[in-house]
């Protein structure tokens, strides 16, 4: 496939990632042309400087990676993201919420910070492997209604990450009009031309340069 790169968001959200390796990070973006970089919120200001007047977009997570926190801590986070120069936010939904089938909850969660992201993309993070298929298509049908921009498969530090099946079945939930993001051990060339295959429209990898040099 050509243009790979304009699929992935070239990601470090570990908890040991120092500014040098950010700084890395962007530099391989910009080298790579890739869609975005996905950090913590913290290095918002340092991705968005280094960045600047690129095709390279400042993509960061909110309410992450446990998705547990109070609606407005990620509206808040989200809102400050968005000020510091982010132009997309992966939030996790609540995931407890979700499995208690409080569905009200989810989607108040999930419009909150889509509300206080403005114009900035959101893209709604599912944590697919902890949710059953009936789960999966509500809370995709949630961030739909939320108006979020994405659904995405996975944080990358649950007990799973992105599958094609998954993928497969956000994609005829949310239907043509929303992205979906498969991320989570998207690792090699296959995998990638996998997900993009089910459906996808956006891959979430730290393995984003292994990928496209395939």
């Amino acid at each position: 496939m050509q243009n790979l790169n304009r699929y992935i968001d070239h990601t470090l959200l570990k908890a040991d990632a120092t500014p040098a390796q950010i700084e890395t990070l962007c530099a391989e973006a910009l080298q790579y042309h890739f869609a975005s970089v996905c950090v913590n919120s913290c290095y918002v200001p340092l991705c968005a400087k280094l960045l600047k007047g690129s095709d390279v977009a400042v993509c960061c997570v909110a309410g992450f990676p446990l998705g547990a926190m109070l609606t407005q801590g990620k509206a808040a986070e989200t809102a400050q993201a968005v000020q510091n120069g982010a132009q997309e936010v992966d939030m996790v939904i609540n995931v407890g919420r979700a499995k208690a089938g409080d569905w009200a909850y989810v989607e108040e969660d999930i419009r909150a910070v889509v509300q206080a992201a403005g114009s900035a993309h959101v893209k709604v993070i599912i944590e697919a492997c902890l949710l059953t298929d009936a789960e999966k298509v509500q809370a995709c049908e949630c961030a739909v209604r939320a108006g979020a921009a994405f659904v995405k498969t996975s944080t990358g530090f649950s007990t799973g990450g992105a599958t094609a099946a998954d993928v497969a079945l956000m994609r005829r939930t949310v239907g043509p009009s929303i992205g979906v993001k498969a991320a989570g051990g998207v690792r090699t060339r296959e995998d990638a031309l996998a997900m993009l295959q089910a459906g996808a429209n956006r891959l979430g990898a730290s393995a984003g340069i292994a990928i496209i040099q395939e």
